[in-house]
């Protein structure tokens, strides 16, 4: 467990490396419906290929970025391959078939313990992914989405991961208690009700309990701007991916907050040039919608 939720990544100025927990994840989904984490790289480089586009960095697209994490993953002491190849060429692994999976012990002691399958999927998505998401990922390498993420401490130390208690409720009340895109404000019982407190710096790449780091979404919002079809192109200005598409007039409804302002309650917090531009870089999906794109 600790060698498969402490993997080298890249990690300098908060920037997600996720090529390699892809690859874990996607290997530990294959033992857990075939009872072998082998896969082929013919498939590895579609599949993986397919993560990283959903849930990876703007930069970590095409084979090679698939590459990268199926040939040095060996350096973490996890990963093997059926024969020796460079790291990070293409085409020497397309040249002849050719498999990696966990390293024996790995395999063995994961074939022991299906539990332990489960748990080392579920840290490290809890450590690399957001909670909004993180049903996403489990789902689309073979898991059961509804896996309690949450309760798994991951690869950062437990000091690191130490959240506000009363973050969520300040950054929820200093928007009015309503999502700062749409400005849904339902409530129950008096209580606001599918309003969220999100980060948009992630919480897990550095993203601290600040009031510049924080906006108040309605959950659907939330998840858009988790899963970078929504972003900032400014502190205050509302951007939408052009990688995103919708057909039904209610899907449609999301170009309309392209280049829309947030209205803060005055004296609230905006979020800070700092956390916008690590999310426009770490998250966002491509480029922003052109201005009066058609409907």
């Amino acid at each position: 467990m600790e060698r498969l939720t402490a993997l080298r990544q890249y990690r300098a100025s908060g920037e997600r490396a996720p090529n390699k927990p892809l690859l874990v994840l996607l290997a530990l989904g294959q033992l857990a419906s075939t009872g072998s984490s082998q896969l082929p790289w013919s498939v590895v480089e579609e599949r993986l290929g397919a993560l990283l586009e959903e849930f990876g960095t703007p930069s970590a697209r095409g084979a090679t970025a698939a590459a990268y994490p199926f040939t040095r993953l060996r350096s973490d002491g996890v990963w093997q391959l059926s024969r020796d190849v460079p790291n990070d060429t293409l085409g020497p692994l397309r040249e002849a078939p050719i498999t990696g999976s966990f390293s024996e012990d790995i395999e063995q002691s994961l074939a022991r313990d299906p539990q332990g399958v489960y748990m080392a999927a579920r840290a490290i998505v809890a450590a690399q992914f957001p909670a909004t998401i993180a049903p996403d990922v489990l789902a689309a390498v073979g898991f059961d989405p509804e896996l309690d993420t949450g309760s798994m401490a991951g690869t950062v130390p437990a000091a690191e991961r130490r959240r506000s208690a009363q973050w969520r409720q300040q950054v929820i009340m200093a928007w009015d208690r309503a999502c700062a895109f749409c400005g849904f404000d339902g409530s129950l019982a008096g209580m606001p009700v599918g309003i969220e407190a999100a980060h948009v710096r992630w919480f897990n790449f550095g993203g601290p309990d600040e009031m510049d780091n924080g906006l108040a979404l309605c959950s659907l919002h939330h998840k858009l701007l988790d899963r970078g079809v929504l972003g900032l192109s400014d502190p205050d200005t509302i951007a939408v991916s052009q990688a995103y598409a919708a057909v039904s007039e209610s899907g449609k409804r999301v170009y309309d907050l392209h280049g829309a302002r947030l209205r803060p309650r005055p004296g609230t917090t905006v979020p800070s040039l700092e956390h916008v531009a690590w999310h426009r870089t770490q998250v966002f999906k491509g480029e922003p919608l052109s201005v009066g794109r058609p409907r």
